[in-house]
Formats: structure tokens, sequence, C-alpha cells
């Protein structure tokens, strides 16, 4: 397993995201090849690290 220094990367929310913290998640473009994915709400919690291939295949599929 890869570890991935996350101090200074960059965090996006989605653009449905609204100004008042509901359910969202935040990603960060740093990383070439992989996607962090972190909780909005608790942004020094735990980040998943997925392939960005799936990360792609994830947001098709919700997308619709």
């Amino acid at each position: 397993m890869r570890a991935y220094d996350l101090t200074n990367a960059h965090w996006f929310k989605s653009s449905y995201s609204n100004g008042e913290g509901g359910n969202c998640v935040e990603v960060s473009p740093d990383f070439p090849g992989t996607v962090p994915v972190r909780d909005s709400k608790n942004p020094t919690g735990p980040v998943l690290v997925v392939p960005a291939a799936a990360w792609s295949v994830f947001v098709a599929g919700i997308a619709g």
C-alpha cells in the first residue's frame, strides 16, 4: 500500500454542494493517476485514495 503526503493538497467540493455544509465530499487533483477523497465535514479525518479510472467510472455512474 502506498502512502501519500496530503499535507499541501488542494481540496475542491462539488459544484452541487451548498454553502450550508451538506453531505459532500472533497477531492484533490494534485495526484496524477489517483483521486484522494475526503468528507468535507471532517477535513482532518481519513482520506480514501482511489485510482483515477475507478473515480471516473463512479462519477459517470452517479451522473446518470
